[in-house]
């Protein structure tokens, strides 16, 4: 096993797609999972939280297939259906000039929508618990983080299930599209932590 990164021209890795956890498949999203995504990425109790609420379908799907998007999302699949996507974004950390070289593609950020159609089952902490292992365990990442807005209860609950802790809290630091400005969070969790926490469910 090597600790450093393993990347391909995709940045999800040497990894044998697609992953199945109990229930659920995770693999790369495709150009044909645009509009599978778009149900529910235009419902109102998602894009009152998401990045970018596109609300012209052919808009939406232009954005979707981009290069820069498909190569950092992952979509989940329970019984053939697209039910939700994840975001994988590789990233380097912040270092100092001379060691900048050992700071590059050791970490990632995380995101997640999920139809909402499909909540209340543990669907969504089922796939984020396997992104983290994917992180960890199949691209030997060192860090990883996740962000929201401090309103989006669901969502950092679900941070502190899979095992992240919470590590700022931005007091109206974040401008939403409603144009008030609210706060936000950041969870992450390392890769000794994740070790940590899996040794001592054993």
């Amino acid at each position: 096993m090597t600790d450093e990164p393993v990347t391909d021209g995709k940045g999800f890795g040497a990894i044998a797609w697609p992953i199945r956890t109990e229930r659920l498949e995770i693999r790369p999203a495709t150009e044909a999972d645009g509009p599978a995504t778009w149900h529910y990425r235009r419902q109102e109790s998602v894009t009152l939280w998401i990045t970018r609420a596109q609300p012209d379908r052919e808009l939406y799907l232009a954005d979707f297939t981009e290069p820069s998007r498909l190569a950092k999302t992952l979509v989940i699949v329970l019984d053939g259906r697209v039910i939700g996507d994840l975001m994988l974004a590789i990233e380097d950390a912040w270092a100092q000039a001379e060691v900048r070289d050992r700071a590059r593609a050791v970490q990632a950020e995380l995101g997640w929508s999920l139809d909402p159609a499909y909540t209340g089952n543990g669907y969504a902490t089922e796939a984020v618990a396997e992104l983290i292992r994917i992180c960890f365990e199949e691209l030997h990442l060192r860090r990883v983080i996740a962000q929201c807005f401090a309103n989006n209860e669901s969502s950092w609950r679900l941070m502190e299930r899979v095992g992240m802790r919470r590590e700022s809290h931005d007091v109206r630091g974040s401008l939403h599209r409603s144009g008030e400005w609210l706060d936000g969070l950041t969870y992450a969790m390392l890769a000794d932590e994740w070790r940590s926490a899996r040794t001592g469910a054993l």
